[in-house]
């Protein structure tokens, strides 16, 4: 067992962010998890908990300017296959 919270069981945060990168065609050195985690702190703290996702999804538009329709729903599947496979 470990003490930390990404590696729990049910909740190892760097699978699924391999997972959900090779699902996607990212690449995972571009996915800096304490960054993205510190900025999301930020702004949960700051301007409040409900920006936090809203806020991702700009930074992460902004990034590739990219459709996000497909995006999203790829994300949808890859997280209820997640799910099931928990």
């Amino acid at each position: 067992m470990t003490d930390d919270p990404r590696r729990a069981p049910g909740a190892d945060l760097p699978a699924w962010i391999e997972s959900l990168t090779a699902a996607l065609g990212v690449d995972p050195t571009l996915v800096d998890t304490d960054r993205l985690l510190g900025v999301a702190a930020d702004v949960a703290h700051q301007v409040a908990r409900p920006a936090v996702p809203i806020t991702m999804f700009i930074a992460g538009l902004a990034a590739v300017g990219a459709d996000p329709a497909p995006i999203l729903a790829r994300i949808e599947a890859e997280a209820a296959a997640w799910t099931a496979e928990q």
